[in-house]
């Protein structure tokens, strides 16, 4: 199991002033730097943190893996098409919503999906789809032809701690082991932290965990360095 860092909350903080600190280029650097699989950025249509010129910088600049999360819009299409990123994570997006707040409803739309995702994937990209862990959105997701889906984990890590945890862990588990039934690749993520992470574990043959708000959250008073440390000591144990 791989670790991905989203640093789109550096970018916050330094929009926070409409200046240039904290980079976001010098936050992926330190990250790849110790060891990460790769960078997570997503590119919001209202731009309210990551801009247009960080992802640019980020696939010419660091050379590092990166993965662009973005919504399934003709100008996401386009921005993507001309980077080339690794990879493209398709998430769902509300104006008014403070972060993501549940999966793509990729059952429901499946055509315009599959429309979507063929270009970037002829253009060599890696294409995941954000999903609830939903048997219906498993195979929706599997017939677009993208090679991932990325389960939100977002139920599970409220519930965590809670008379709740348990079946909303199973659902992951079972949306996981269908979705590699299926020959889908499987990542996660979205409210995962030093605490629930570890039951990622419990579920076999995940690719990659893509970790941001905890990291940065912690770095304030760690730093950077030590935060991602920390979370790829249980990222990556056996």
């Amino acid at each position: 199991m791989l670790l991905g860092v989203n640093i789109d909350h550096v970018a916050t903080l330094r929009n926070a002033r409409g200046e240039n600190e904290p980079s976001v280029l010098q936050a992926a650097k330190i990250c790849v730097d110790l060891g990460v699989n790769g960078i997570t950025a997503h590119l919001r249509e209202d731009r309210r943190h990551i801009k247009d010129d960080d992802v640019y910088s980020l696939k010419n600049d660091l050379k590092c893996r990166l993965n662009l999360e973005m919504a399934a819009t003709d100008e996401m299409q386009k921005i993507a098409l001309s980077l080339l990123p690794h990879a493209c994570c398709i998430v769902p997006e509300k104006r008014m919503e403070v972060t993501t707040e549940g999966g793509l409803d990729v059952f429901s739309q499946q055509k315009r999906m599959c429309d979507f995702v063929k270009p970037l994937v002829d253009a060599g990209i890696f294409v995941s789809l954000f999903i609830d862990p939903e048997e219906k959105q498993v195979e929706a997701s599997f017939k677009t032809g993208a090679q991932f889906i990325e389960l939100h984990t977002g139920s599970y890590s409220r519930a965590f701690a809670t008379s709740l945890e348990e079946a909303e862990f199973i659902k992951l588990k079972k949306s996981a082991l269908f979705a590699q039934h299926l020959g889908l690749q499987v990542n996660a993520g979205h409210g995962l932290n030093y605490l629930n992470v570890s039951r990622m574990h419990e579920i076999p043959d995940i690719h990659e965990l893509n970790i941001g708000h905890s990291i940065i959250s912690r770095a304030v008073f760690t730093g950077l360095e030590k935060a991602v440390c920390e979370m790829m000591n249980l990222v990556y144990k056996n």
